[in-house]
């Protein structure tokens, strides 16, 4: 935490509160293509599958496969057969043909059940990239649409932020959003700039102080100085840097996709050869079609596909109920190939909130601990600044009463003033308050709580410093014990990335058990650290929780968001969101995930035998449809069954801190 944080807000400005950051604009699930038609194929299979269990009539159950087939097929086989004309052979187009030869031999619902699971996948997709593209165009209203131009002869005129140009002086009101970055020419006040920087206190601002667009001034009034175009603002490069991200990150492919081509193409050979070498030979069409369909059904990669799943799912489903929300099957997988950890500070290894952690009455003061921090709580009580509210609501916690305050004043980058029991009592930053300078006992006071990462606010009564207040963004209890968790699995220690100051960020290091520290970055430094060292051949881990933190989520192999105080464009663009911020649940996750890969490994090859045996057969041999049905009916059982192991409470791993 920086301790130049030390200006003090007062109650929120006459024109209202600070502004929230806007909502993401949300694409209705049902407003996409795919979910509806997904949807419609569900729905259908759900009537169909009472009617063929109880052997039901054919009109009834005919109509509603075809139904399945049509509204989960379609839209899949005919981007397969525009694939086609690229010369590429696409497994979605192959698990169309294979659920229609399943079909032509009697195995209806089978074939509809393959088609059910191909759309659902495909409308799941089709609404986590809707979603992060509604999150990246939220992000943008961050930034103020207008602003209040200075002409030259001092008026002032509202113009559209695009409109503005390096050189342009704009004024910035109490509670606005500063619509271009550049610096402070004039005026005093602090300033909220989480989303660009992830600081968890408003920063003081004046004269010859940077700022950014859409970070959200206090109760001072700013001119500031365009010193970028709007174009290339922070904000707009945390934009670009995402869509980047997200376009060119190669995703991490399950062994199915890897193989598809080979695999779809071998099949699609296989199965013209069988039928047709036997009628080159004499056989018989129906024979031939019947050998035909029966390889084709033995030889599908129906068990493949559900090698991969059903461990995968299983993992989510059990992950989930952990409070981790992991977006699909690809991302758990993902997870746990990792092999090295970056974490955000605040919000992430730390709570995101001020506390007070040192009380220190000055000798001679004549108060204790108690008595100090009520008398500061009770001239801050009319504050609405973060720190304000942590001198609060410390001395409530400890049933302190408060005092009432007269004649409260507050001023931007210094601090509040105000009457209490007939005494005036300021609280503020150590450097900018009037206090006696020729070694007052604040000055060492100040000076070992900064150097130990703590905000220093100092007290004074009619003048005279009385007290000396710390306060920290506090780490969470299990940060440590996460740390040393992602340190065993990964084989190296996590590093710790954020835009806070270098004093505060390695003290707060020291105390999590993190050895390296890179501070002071903004959003595109985050992302380009991440890129550098997946250039390196690391399988990167990102967590975080805020907008500064999105593009290197996107960059990362695999992104985790804290799910309580995260940013929106964060739980869209990372992986999984820790729903309720329990940061230890992370390693827990990453070891589930090396697990259900383990799985995987195994049902492939449970499936890949049962294929091989059953295919050979049908080639070398005559194969009976009931007994190849049979067989690769069971293997899909059985894969299945072993990848829902991982349904089990007790295949979740222990969480840092119980291992710890």
């Amino acid at each position: 935490m920086s301790s130049s944080v030390l200006d003090q807000r007062a109650a929120p400005p006459a024109d209202g509160p600070r502004p929230a950051a806007p909502p993401p604009r949300r694409t209705r699930v049902l407003a996409l293509p795919e979910a509806r038609w997904a949807l419609a194929a569900l729905l259908l299979f759900l009537a169909a599958l009472p009617v063929q269990l109880l052997d039901g009539p054919v009109w009834l159950s005919g109509p509603l496969f075809a139904a399945v087939y049509v509204a989960g097929g379609w839209e899949p086989g005919l981007e397969g057969l525009k694939a086609l004309r690229e010369k590429t052979l696409d497994v979605d187009l192959l698990m169309v043909v294979a659920a229609l030869g399943a079909a032509a031999i009697g195995q209806v619902l089978d074939g509809a059940l393959l088609i059910v699971i191909f759309a659902t996948s495909g409308a799941l997709e089709a609404v986590a990239t809707a979603r992060t593209a509604d999150s990246v165009r939220g992000l943008l209203d961050l930034a103020p649409a207008t602003a209040a131009r200075i002409l030259p002869d001092g008026t002032e005129e509202r113009v559209g932020t695009d409109r503005l140009a390096v050189g342009d002086t704009v004024l910035v009101r109490p509670g606005e959003r500063i619509g271009a970055d550049g610096r402070v020419v004039d005026g005093a006040s602090d300033v909220d700039q989480a989303t660009i920087t992830g600081e968890p206190l408003p920063v003081a601002k004046l004269p010859g102080d940077e700022v950014f667009a859409g970070t959200v001034n206090g109760a001072g009034a700013l001119r500031v100085r365009v010193g970028r175009d709007p174009a290339d603002s922070v904000i707009a490069r945390i934009v670009r840097r995402v869509e980047e991200a997200r376009a060119t990150k190669a995703p991490t492919q399950l062994f199915i996709e890897k193989v598809e081509q080979r695999y779809s193409v071998g099949m699609v050979v296989a199965t013209l050869a069988v039928f047709a070498v036997p009628l080159a030979f004499g056989d018989a069409l129906r024979p031939a079609l019947l050998r035909a369909m029966t390889f084709m059904i033995v030889a599908s990669p129906c068990a493949v596909v559900l090698s991969t799943m059903p461990p995968l799912l299983a993992a989510i489903a059990n992950a989930g109920r952990r409070g981790v929300l992991a977006k699909s099957a690809v991302v758990m997988e993902r997870l746990g190939r990792v092999d090295a950890v970056a974490l955000d500070k605040t919000g992430t290894l730390t709570e995101g909130a001020p506390h007070v952690t040192d009380v220190r009455p000055l000798p001679g003061s004549g108060l204790d601990d108690d008595a100090l921090l009520a008398l500061a709580a009770s001239a801050e009580h009319l504050s609405e600044h973060p720190l304000a509210r942590a001198v609060v609501a410390a001395a409530r916690d400890r049933g302190l009463p408060l005092a009432d305050a007269a004649d409260f004043t507050a001023v931007p980058g210094q601090g509040v003033t105000a009457t209490v029991d007939g005494r005036t009592v300021r609280v503020g930053a150590p450097g900018r308050l009037p206090a006696p300078a020729a070694r007052a006992p604040q000055h060492a006071v100040v000076a070992a709580l900064e150097d130990a990462g703590r905000t220093a606010v100092l007290v004074l009564r009619d003048g005279a410093p009385v007290g000396v207040l710390g306060l920290t963004d506090r780490l969470r209890p299990d940060a440590a014990a996460t740390v040393a968790a992602l340190g065993r699995l990964t084989g190296r220690p996590p590093v710790l990335l954020t835009g806070d100051n270098e004093r505060a960020a390695r003290q707060l290091a020291a105390e999590a058990g993190v050895t390296e520290v890179r501070a002071g970055m903004l959003p595109e430094d985050k992302a380009a650290f991440v890129e550098e060292a997946q250039a390196r051949g690391r399988r990167m881990l990102v967590v975080g929780d805020g907008v500064n933190d999105a593009p290197a989520l996107a960059a990362a192999h695999a992104g985790i968001a804290m799910g309580t105080a995260g940013s929106d464009l964060a739980l869209e663009t990372a992986d999984a969101v820790v729903v309720r911020d329990e940061l230890a649940t992370i390693p827990s996750l990453v070891q589930l995930s090396r697990t259900a890969r383990r799985l995987v490994v195994q049902n492939l090859v449970v499936a890949g035998t049962f294929l091989t045996v059953l295919a050979a057969w049908d080639l070398i041999g005559t194969l009976p449809l009931p007994l190849g049905v049979a067989g690769h009916e069971g293997s899909t059982v059985l894969v299945v069954l072993n990848g829902l192991r991982l349904l089990r409470e007790a295949a979740w791993p222990r969480p840092a801190r119980d291992a710890a």
